[in-house]
């Protein structure tokens, strides 16, 4: 539940659901997410959730701190509908061409590649939120034995749909950009799509995410 609601500038409210970063925190930021965005809260503009926070901005001239605050307090989120997840798998090829950063986690967490690319491929991520680019999802939560800082030395370029992991996260690159996480592969699925207005991310929040390691000819000769 929200532990505290608090200003963010002129026109912004702060969902705080306190510091833990897990599956349980962030559910409940998303039934607050889709039961808002269900509600359609009149002077609401944009919604921005993450780990454990909800950003809520609004129009001035049509509401306030205060009113807002009231709304949101009063909601009924055992009753949001529409909250089931669906389940996406995503094809990932591990050739050397794309896990890069491969040989680097083998002597950081003093497992063979194998070992890795198997603890990886058993797991079902739980999305906990989009952003940094649009519509690059933080999937969670890697085991213990495969959590790894961010490379000391951030890429100028990490190659669009490449496969990352740092600390409890995976994520996957929906453009090329700089970035830090570790590379282990690349799919070729596009997971940002901006032809689609009313829905551009192939993932989003609360959804369950499965990995399928394909071969490079697999990749290569991969259709959506």
């Amino acid at each position: 539940m929200i532990k505290n609601i608090s200003n963010l500038g002129d026109a912004a409210l702060y969902c705080d659901f306190g510091q833990e970063v897990n599956k349980d925190t962030n559910t409940q930021v998303i039934k607050y997410f889709k039961s808002i965005q269900e509600k359609n809260i009149q002077g609401i503009n944009n919604l921005t959730p993450s780990y454990n926070k909800l950003i809520v901005s609004f129009d001035l001239q049509k509401t306030n701190f205060q009113n807002l605050k009231k709304e949101i307090e009063d909601l009924d989120i055992i009753n949001i509908k529409n909250l089931s997840s669906k389940k996406v798998e995503i094809p990932v090829c591990c050739d050397e061409d794309f896990s890069l950063d491969i040989k680097r986690l083998e002597e950081k967490l003093k497992l063979s590649r194998e070992k890795i690319y198997e603890n990886f491929f058993d797991k079902e991520f739980f999305c906990y939120m989009t952003g940094f680019i649009a519509g690059m999802p933080f999937l969670g939560d890697l085991d213990k034995n495969l959590r790894a800082k961010r490379l000391e030395t951030p890429r100028v370029k990490v190659p669009k749909g490449s496969v990352g992991v740092t600390e409890q996260f995976a994520n996957i690159y929906t453009f090329e950009s700089p970035g830090g996480w570790n590379i282990i592969g690349n799919t070729p699925i596009n997971i940002f799509d901006s032809s689609k207005e009313t829905s551009p991310n192939l993932i989003n929040p609360g959804d369950l995410i499965i990995f399928k390691k394909i071969t490079k000819d697999q990749y290569l000769n991969y259709n959506d």
